[in-house]
């Protein structure tokens, strides 16, 4: 469960390509911000129309549906005109992003779905789960009688309505999914229903119909499903993946999730508030393998240990068997490093929590020379295809799942931002290292940029120093008023210049406390700047104030601006 149900995945790792580009070169002193996904309003630059001496103006193209073709490919020719200037494949959170951004450059923008709008996030995943999780939470608070008799309340025994908490998931995501939908309709977005078919360049099937669509760019953004290793046999009721999860059509006693990272982390805790046991099954020596391993310790000792959760790691499920015929469902694991077999398991329901497998199959990628790498679509930083060649596609790009770059539902959308500024003429990289995660556990975790091993690494390579900063939810006023204390936040900074690598938090609302951290990256804030930031008191953003403030920077000259005082 996150993408935030996170539905995170670590990223993939790319295969390193040669390109050589087939599209002309940005401008020679491009405007190159590397901002995650902030309106212009944000970066101080007006809205068109607004009279205002530092207006930045942009020339966007018509939104008349006949553009002059500025390329040719090999593979057959390019249309002379275009029904769109923009077209996305697939109607997620990545390509709603896109299509709200190219009507507000002025692009005549249509989007494709062959399912239902809102794709992964808003369906199977970030959404539904989230309902899921405030339900867990609550009855954890309503469940731990320490934690109540503390603040002087007394409740009697807390029960919940299965159904009813499902329904309260449904119900959420057919309200985000409509909003999806009437937001694009409202803008002039044309939805096209059908799967979407890459013919050639600029051309795009629509279902299995005879209508074809052109465009002058293309935006693929098909996102991912769950990833099932082989040998596991998915029934859908017994045996299960996120997807049949986040329905809760039952709760079982005894549920073995394979998969200890966001997706099997916040679903434990959702198992967990509800009733269940859980058996944790890991391939790697440790539990948490994606977060700083500092983090992830305390993380386990809160998460894991206290609850009614065993684990076994450095094992694989080699084979798992749905329940049948009265019989449970049985788990055969096998040594992740010998493959030898270690024991089998007999559960009554196991979800598999593998992470996520991009879904590019049937896009006809073939018809522009495109072959992917494991599934995921090669793109340069700018999100441009890189066909078998290593050369890029003229006027295709992929955002989100689909190109492995960093499998969140909100990095797709700052993807999809990216790949608008450049079709609009301004040159545009996103900088994934400020972009923030989360997993909605309680308590929540959240980090961005390097963990303290990747900090080092890159460290030794580079030649300079790694200090870091800590400080405790013990220590702020909030936390303890509401009786949280439990909690870390940890920051990773060179010394010499303060230069911000990585914040990792656990505690009371991470999700909502990463955001600081992650634009000042975005930002290029340094910490002797962003340590002079004022935060109300007592609130838990002082967990990131007294964090900056900690870290010992040397004396160097701020790149930032003198503030005029008013």
């Amino acid at each position: 469960m996150q993408a935030s149900l996170s539905l995170l995945s670590p990223a993939v790792p790319r295969p390193s390509y040669v390109v050589q580009s087939a599209l002309p070169l940005p401008p020679s002193k491009p405007i190159n911000l590397r901002f995650c996904g902030l309106r212009r309003e944000a970066l101080g630059f007006s809205p068109l129309g607004r009279s205002d001496s530092h207006r930045v103006r942009l020339s966007a193209p018509s939104r008349s549906s006949t553009i002059s073709a500025s390329s040719s490919s090999g593979n057959g020719s390019p249309p002379k005109s275009f029904d769109y200037d923009l077209l996305i494949i697939g109607a997620g959170v990545g390509g709603h992003g896109a299509a709200l951004h190219a009507v507000e450059k002025g692009l005549k923008t249509a989007i494709v779905e062959g399912d239902v709008v809102g794709g992964t996030c808003v369906n199977r995943g970030c959404v539904p789960s989230k309902a899921l999780l405030a339900v867990s939470g609550r009855m954890r608070e309503l469940q731990n009688e320490h934690h109540l008799k503390a603040l002087g309340l007394q409740v009697s025994a807390a029960g919940y309505d299965r159904q009813g908490v499902a329904d309260h998931a449904n119900n959420l995501a057919t309200k985000i999914r409509n909003s999806l939908t009437n937001s694009m309709n409202s803008l002039g977005v044309d939805i096209l229903t059908g799967v979407g078919t890459i013919l050639g360049p600029q051309k795009v099937q629509i279902g299995s119909s005879d209508k074809v669509v052109t465009a002058k760019d293309i935006i693929i953004a098909t996102g991912s499903v769950p990833f099932v290793p082989k040998g596991i046999e998915v029934d859908g009721k017994t045996v299960i993946t996120s997807d049949h999860a986040l329905k809760l059509e039952f709760v079982p006693e005894w549920i073995a999730i394979v998969g200890s990272g966001y997706i099997g982390l916040e679903f434990s805790d959702v198992y967990t508030a509800l009733g269940s046991e859980v058996t944790f099954i890991e391939a790697l020596d440790q539990l948490m393998p994606g977060f700083d391993p500092e983090i992830g310790k305390l993380a386990q000792r809160v998460l894991i240990n206290p609850r009614k959760i065993d684990y076994q790691t450095g094992v694989f499920a080699s084979k798992i068997t749905p329940a049948k015929d009265g019989k449970p469902v049985t788990i055969e694991l096998i040594d992740a490093k010998t493959k030898e077999p270690k024991e089998t398991l007999e559960v009554d329901a196991a979800l598999i929590a593998t992470g996520r497998a991009p879904f590019t199959q049937g896009l006809g990628l073939e018809n522009v020379d495109v072959a992917t790498q494991r599934g995921f679509i090669p793109v340069d930083e700018r999100m441009r295809v890189i066909d078998a060649n290593g050369k890029l596609v003229p006027h295709l790009f992929c955002i989100g799942d689909a190109n492995g770059k960093m499998m969140l539902a909100h990095a797709a959308s700052a993807q999809g931002i990216s790949v608008v500024e450049q079709v609009t003429g301004r040159d545009h990289v996103l900088n994934h290292l400020s972009i923030p995660a989360a997993c909605f556990t309680h308590p929540e975790i959240s980090m961005v940029g390097l963990t303290e091993p990747q900090a080092r690494e890159k460290a030794e390579k580079e030649g300079f120093e790694v200090s870091i900063a800590k400080t405790s939810f013990k220590a702020n006023t909030k936390a303890l008023a509401e009786n949280e204390g439990e909690g870390l936040a940890k920051l990773i900074y060179r010394p010499d210049n303060g230069e911000i690598l990585g914040v990792h938090i656990f505690g009371l609302h991470a999700a909502d406390l990463i955001h600081e951290a992650s634009n000042a990256i975005a930002l290029g804030t340094r910490i002797q700047d962003i340590k002079f930031a004022v935060h109300a008191h007592p609130t838990l953003s002082e967990v990131l104030d007294e964090l900056f403030k900690s870290a010992k920077v040397a004396h160097v000259p701020s790149p930032v601006s003198e503030p005029v005082a008013v």
